[in-house]
């Protein structure tokens, strides 16, 4: 759905720049490439690990006596299973995720999959909502029946600053609920040192008809920040949640549409509306 369509798509190739972190992005690129939708990377987000890690091997400490622990994305698994003490068991402790790369990771770390909740393949959006009708009445059942106050592990990145990155909509859910939500930081997003040829080719994909597209408004910003004087007012956006597609309008893209988040639903909404 085209939120904005100053631009004119006609007789422009189809291509799209992915900018996911550069452990996803190519992976992304080459299944949306199978899929007839030809593509290339720009990573606009920088994962790297904590300077110091002792708080993940404390959080460890108390994970069997969540009720959960929520992951914000599949890099919120990988480096806190890094951190995981030997023999700390997780058999007795359910895992939650927002869409299928971060359940996929949480089964390659070896969560049992009874385990884990996730939005299912087919759902329209994966985000905190979706999560949270999964599990809502779960929740309510277990707050119901428990005496003392449980409590939800919230795993996520920090920025540069070390401020948590993402939002907190599921952590109020959970409150309301009547939960104690704690969070801990696994990983650092930052913005990446662009090359003079990346800096060029984002240059030139403002007026080639090249579809950027942003999983993260995150990305968006690091974008403006690597090349600030960049035309986006003649560009082309693909955003995957409606709240992505806000923050870049209010940018000032010229063209911003809605696109799945799911691989084979989002490579048919491409190809018909590119």
């Amino acid at each position: 759905m085209a939120l904005s369509t100053s631009i004119s798509s006609a007789a422009i190739p189809l291509r799209v720049i992915v900018t996911r972190p550069e452990r996803e992005a190519r992976p992304w690129a080459d299944a949306l490439q199978a899929r007839g939708v030809p593509c290339e990377t720009l990573p606009l987000i920088e994962i790297a690990a904590l300077p110091e890690p002792s708080a993940l091997k404390s959080a460890w400490q108390a994970v069997t006596g969540h009720l959960a622990v929520m992951f914000v994305s599949a890099n919120a698994v990988r480096f806190f299973m890094a951190a995981r003490p030997a023999g700390m068991p997780i058999q007795s402790c359910r895992a939650w995720s927002t869409g299928p790369g971060t359940r996929a990771a949480l089964l390659a770390q070896g969560w049992p999959e009874e385990l884990i909740d996730s939005p299912p393949e087919s759902a329209e959006q994966f985000d905190s909502e979706a999560l949270w009708a999964l599990v809502a009445q779960r929740v309510q059942v277990a707050v119901d029946a428990c005496p003392s106050r449980l409590s939800v592990l919230i795993v996520r990145g920090a920025d540069a600053r070390g401020q948590l990155a993402g939002r907190d909509w599921l952590a109020q859910q959970l409150e309301s609920a009547g939960l104690q939500v704690l969070q801990t930081v696994a990983y650092v997003r930052q913005a990446p040192v662009l090359t003079a040829a990346q800096q060029g080719r984002a240059l030139q994909a403002m007026r080639d008809g090249s579809w950027w597209l942003f999983s993260s408004s995150e990305a968006a910003q690091h974008l403006l920040q690597a090349c600030p004087d960049l035309a986006v007012g003649q560009a082309r956006a693909l955003a995957t949640h409606p709240r992505i597609a806000q923050r870049l309008q209010q940018s000032g893209w010229g063209r911003v549409d809605l696109v799945p988040s799911g691989l084979d639903a989002q490579a048919l909404s491409i190809k018909s509306t590119a």
